[in-house]
């Protein structure tokens, strides 16, 4: 029977059948799983936004070519640029298996396991402590003009 309000106890079933805790100690494994998971979203959830903002700079300062073409400047001067590039292929790879890995612990939380919720709340706080925190300095990547920060 699935539950419908938060209980507390080792018995509870997680995302499928397969996992199914009846001990305290495979109920202490699926817990620091869920702690585990939760800390490695915020991970991937920095790296994809340092990602973004890394390949944002490298765009918005391209290299000086070598030759002037003029056929493959636009009206403003600037040369055309691929909209498909891999750095944006490997962006929404990112946020594919980040948003995936967002949803299957939303799932987790949705056994309404007291535990597994404690868990997984406290895997995010502290991957965000960790990984996340420090988010003021990723702003300063971009910023090339110092008078553009207010």
């Amino acid at each position: 029977m699935m539950h419908m309000t938060f209980y507390w106890g080792n018995q509870v079933t997680i995302l499928f059948d397969g996992w199914t805790t009846s001990s305290w100690i495979s109920y202490s494994l699926s817990l620091l799983a869920c702690f585990l998971v939760s800390t490695f979203y915020q991970y991937l959830e920095d790296k994809r936004v340092r990602f973004k903002l890394v390949s944002a700079a490298k765009a918005s300062n391209p290299p000086k070519p070598q030759i002037e073409d003029p056929l493959l400047q636009q009206a403003d001067g600037k040369t055309a640029r691929s909209k498909w590039s891999a750095a944006r292929f490997a962006g929404a790879a990112l946020f594919g298996l980040n948003s995936g890995l967002g949803y299957l612990l939303m799932l987790a939380v949705m056994s309404f396991n007291g535990g597994v919720f404690v868990a997984i709340v406290l895997g995010l706080a502290v991957g965000y402590l960790f990984f996340r925190s420090g988010d003021e300095d990723v702003a300063t990547l971009v910023v090339d003009n110092p008078c553009a920060c207010s």
